[in-house]
């Protein structure tokens, strides 16, 4: 294994999808930091959708962050709300202009071409491999760094699915709904670690 190569050929897709975002940006006036943050409320879950926790995930300034939610604020692709337990908390919701910007721009289209265009197959790619071994990757490097995993509610321990078939979070005791359980979460922690 070529560790080098496998870190140039990420970096080298990562930059071919980021260009092809970036061009569909432009006719909307975001910057890649926006829509970063804005894919990101639309998949973390009600207890994630804060300014702190897109700071965290995104890993950038309080600032940058602010600046960024003021933005997509102000174009209209989210709405901030007041917690109506805790009036220090900000909650910020991805509006349907949102979530209509980022159904045009992701998936990258040069990812959908491969597969729909059937060359995924002809070039001897395995989608469901590939999405295990980016997945694995990416949980490996978490755990190493001790960094915040965001996983998808429905893999983390304190998810708890009650005799009736509903979810409780065991960390919140708060019911979790079809819906909660299919989103990330800053409180994620994998009902699986990697040894």
């Amino acid at each position: 294994m070529n560790i080098t190569l496998i870190h140039q050929l990420l970096e080298r897709l990562g930059n071919l999808i980021r260009n092809e975002t970036r061009t569909c940006l432009v006719e909307h006036g975001l910057q890649p930091v926006q829509l970063d943050a804005l894919y990101y409320l639309s998949v973390c879950n009600r207890f994630s959708n804060t300014p702190k926790a897109v700071t965290e995930y995104l890993g950038l300034t309080k600032g940058t962050v602010s600046q960024s939610l003021k933005v997509l604020e102000s174009k209209g692709y989210v709405r901030k709300s007041i917690d109506p337990d805790d009036k220090r908390i900000t909650h910020l919701t991805v509006t349907e202009q949102g979530e209509s910007l980022i159904a045009v721009i992701q998936p990258s289209q040069l990812l959908k071409k491969v597969w729909q265009d059937s060359r995924g197959d002809e070039c001897g790619l395995d989608g469901e491999l590939l999405e295990q071994q980016l997945t694995s990757l990416l949980a490996a490097i978490q755990q190493q760094n001790q960094c915040k995993s965001f996983g998808v509610c429905k893999t983390c321990k304190h998810n708890q699915t009650l005799t009736d078939g509903t979810h409780l979070c065991g960390l919140t005791q708060v019911a979790l709904t079809d819906s909660d359980i299919q989103k990330i979460c800053i409180e994620h922690i994998d009902s699986i670690q990697i040894e």
